[in-house]
């Protein structure tokens, strides 16, 4: 085996050379979500009627770069205790285990996989969404932009509600409940 011993001056090259090879890692910044200004809705139809509720707890932690976005990350908890319909027996309702089953499920999250430049200055997004333990893997459009200092995330997702198997028994029928959910979520973010 051959050993050589590294000067003094050469260690301080190294040193610097990986600070550079270090340096576009650093350039996406992770970035503090403000839960005051953010938030996470669902609309769905019941009787073909439009509802729409809040979920008030989450934590969403984004990595973001707006020069390579394909290094950004998003990872997004959600308290499904914190499910606001409005009303606390309909509050109290969606928490059984016909709903989200939220004793055993506390938490919905989504992961993302891949995040890229989209059409119309959109991102791609990619990742894999678990609510009630069964995940699946979702994309949606992403519309990033600067408010004052802030950066702000919004976006749409449509899911089904009967693939994660929310309402089960006799709410699985659509015809009372449709299966169609869309999620609407805007996340303000400060450096």
């Amino acid at each position: 085996m051959f050993v050589r011993s590294i000067s003094g001056k050469t260690t301080r090259w190294l040193a610097i050379a990986g600070i550079f090879l270090a340096l576009p890692a650093l350039a996406a910044t992770a970035l503090k979500t403000d839960p005051a200004k953010s938030k996470v809705t669902i609309v769905f139809k019941q009787l073909n009627v439009p509802v729409e509720a809040t979920f008030k707890k989450f934590n969403a932690q984004i990595t973001y770069d707006a020069a390579k976005p394909e290094t950004s990350k998003a990872n997004v908890d959600i308290d499904v205790n914190g499910f606001d319909l409005g009303d606390p027996e309909y509050n109290r309702e969606v928490l059984k285990k016909e709903w989200f089953n939220a004793a055993q499920f506390p938490k919905a999250t989504f992961v993302s996989s891949q995040i890229k430049p989209g059409a119309a200055g959109k991102l791609d997004v990619t990742g894999k969404l678990t609510i009630k333990g069964k995940t699946s893997d979702v994309s949606f459009p992403l519309t990033v932009k600067k408010e004052g200092s802030n950066q702000v995330f919004e976006g749409v997702l449509p899911i089904k509600r009967l693939t994660y198997n929310i309402g089960e028994g006799e709410w699985k029928d659509t015809s009372m409940v449709a299966d169609e959910v869309t999620i609407k979520f805007r996340v303000v973010t400060a450096q």
